[in-house]
């Protein structure tokens, strides 16, 4: 499997300032977006979490191109996002548009189901989803940050050149240091970061970074 954990970056400064019917049209008008996203590309929706959207590939039916079909969503989801900020900043107040979309992806193993009791949902456990959720965290707004296991399952379908390396690995709380790359993808792509630059692939040329 594969697993997905999609922040908001401002949001917290951002919410404190609208109302709650505002806010909620916010959120509703975004998750709806990636819900059909979702539909469109295979992706299972897990939940969400205030401002965080998480979902899963490979489950419940498995999917053997789980990994390159939620690196795609997750491209599809940062486009989406953007145009959808600036469309909601006429409504909600120019500043929406300094929202931007933190995203973490991880693959492995999973234990998922649904517990049963009170408001009974699907779930997902395991340290795979903790190293999602890290992913995230560690990341930075308006980039897709990837595992090492992740980057393999995508090496496997020959989709290196969509690979940039951290140098220098990344600090993980439980996992100390660990090699994490950024996906990156044509018209979004920020690679003037300077704890990026290193492709995990030598063609003697550039690539354009979409996912092709």
């Amino acid at each position: 499997t594969t697993i997905l954990f999609a922040d908001m970056a401002g949001f917290t400064k951002w919410s404190s300032t609208r109302s709650p019917e505002q806010v909620f049209f916010f959120l509703e008008t975004l998750y709806g977006a990636f819900d059909k996203l979702a539909r469109r590309y295979g992706v299972f929706k897990v939940e969400t979490i205030g401002d965080c959207y998480v979902a899963v590939t490979g489950l419940p039916e498995a999917q053997p191109d789980h990994a390159v079909i939620m690196c795609r969503f997750a491209h599809a989801c940062q486009v989406k996002f953007r145009l959808t900020v600036a469309d909601l900043a006429e409504t909600l107040g120019e500043e929406t548009v300094s929202l931007d979309l933190r995203v973490g992806i991880n693959s492995g193993p999973v234990t998922a189901g649904v517990l049963r009791g009170e408001k009974q949902r699907f779930q997902l456990f395991g340290d795979s989803v903790n190293t999602a959720s890290r992913m995230e965290s560690t990341g930075m707004k308006g980039r897709i940050q990837c595992s090492e296991e992740t980057a393999e399952r995508l090496r496997e379908r020959k989709k290196h050149h969509w690979l940039i390396q951290r140098e220098g690995g990344v600090e993980v709380k439980g996992k100390g240091v660990m090699d994490t790359y950024w996906v990156e993808y044509g018209g979004l792509g920020n690679t003037n970061d300077s704890t990026t630059s290193r492709r995990t692939h030598s063609t003697g040329e550039e690539g354009d970074g979409s996912l092709s």
